[in-house]
């Protein structure tokens, strides 16, 4: 297995160039979390120094089936084990829930599944998905977080907008009760749907925002900025970036029916954003992408911040 993705499963068509195990449709929790090797516990340790002696207030996150070392937490820190987080995703969307991707990552210290929510939208006449993921991490250097992924069924770009009149992640840190604080997360299905609302119709307004040809380069521009006295390569690099996202935006067919406006820019970036390639492709990104579609993708929030000031 490449890179950091330790195990995981998808449906159909592989992300991250075929890593994983590849099904023929959505899994149900037992499933999936069997498919995805999830099938694990963490359990508890006590730390001691080299002369046996106990170090108070740490413990040593491990994992049950090879003993692997996942991360050092505080006395404080609840574990979520992964069959909770399965669980939890069951009740919270209903019987008949599927899963259409889970893993690992870092072998072991993060973790995520990601589930299709029944509802499809149309948002200025294009297909929206939403998705629900949950991700936790094992090694003490993340929270539980819940989010709620838009995508656009026919190019598969992200459409997490950072809105501010509505809220799609929710999160929690590893303290405290965890059954409750669980509970609580129930109440992003409630937000899923309002965020959903929000977006079409912030959807709506950005697709009466008017953008010039040289107002779209004008931004492209300051979203992909070229440096203070750059080399020859760095030159080269930004003007094949610029020219990559350029194309997105007048040349993408699926965007063939959308004016010329600022949902298309934003698209276009989506576009870029979710699918093109590094220069340098490190060992990371595409798990660092994938990560993106939790937290939201800043190069698709500073494009929205653009159009927003222009108004």
């Amino acid at each position: 297995m490449a890179a950091n993705v330790e195990s995981m499963f998808y449906v159909r068509e592989a992300p991250w160039h075929g890593l994983g195990n590849r099904v023929e449709q959505a899994l149900s929790s037992e499933e999936a979390l069997k498919k995805a090797e999830l099938d694990w516990t963490v359990i508890q340790r006590p730390i001691q120094t080299d002369a046996q002696m106990e170090i108070p207030g740490y413990k040593a996150n491990i994992r049950a089936t090879d003993q692997r070392i996942l991360g050092v937490v505080t006395d404080r820190y609840k574990i979520v084990q992964n069959h909770e987080a399965f669980a939890f995703t069951d009740e919270l969307l209903g019987e008949g829930v599927k899963y259409e991707t889970a893993g690992s990552l870092q072998n072991g210290k993060k973790v995520w599944l990601l589930a299709k929510l029944p509802e499809n939208f149309n948002i200025t006449g294009d297909s929206v998905t939403s998705y629900l993921v949950f991700s936790n991490s094992h090694d003490g250097s993340g929270s539980i977080k819940v989010a709620m992924t838009p995508i656009r069924v026919v190019c598969q770009n992200t459409l997490n907008l950072a809105l501010n009149n509505a809220q799609r992640i929710w999160s929690t840190t590893h303290k405290g009760d965890m059954k409750s604080k669980l509970d609580e997360a129930k109440k992003t299905l409630l937000l899923a749907e309002f965020y959903m609302d929000r977006l079409g119709e912030e959807a709506e307004r950005l697709n009466k925002i008017k953008l010039p040809d040289h107002k779209v380069m004008e931004y492209i521009d300051m979203l992909i900025p070229m440096p203070d006295n750059p080399s020859k390569l760095q030159e080269k690099n930004v003007h094949q970036l610029r020219g990559d996202m350029q194309l997105r935006y007048f040349e993408a067919p699926d965007l063939d029916h959308v004016g010329k406006n600022a949902y298309r820019f934003i698209n276009a970036v989506s576009d870029f954003a979710t699918h093109s390639k590094p220069l340098r492709e490190t060992a990371t990104f595409r798990e660092n992408l994938f990560m993106r579609t939790i937290e939201g993708n800043p190069l698709i929030d500073k494009a929205y911040e653009l159009v927003l000031a222009a108004v």
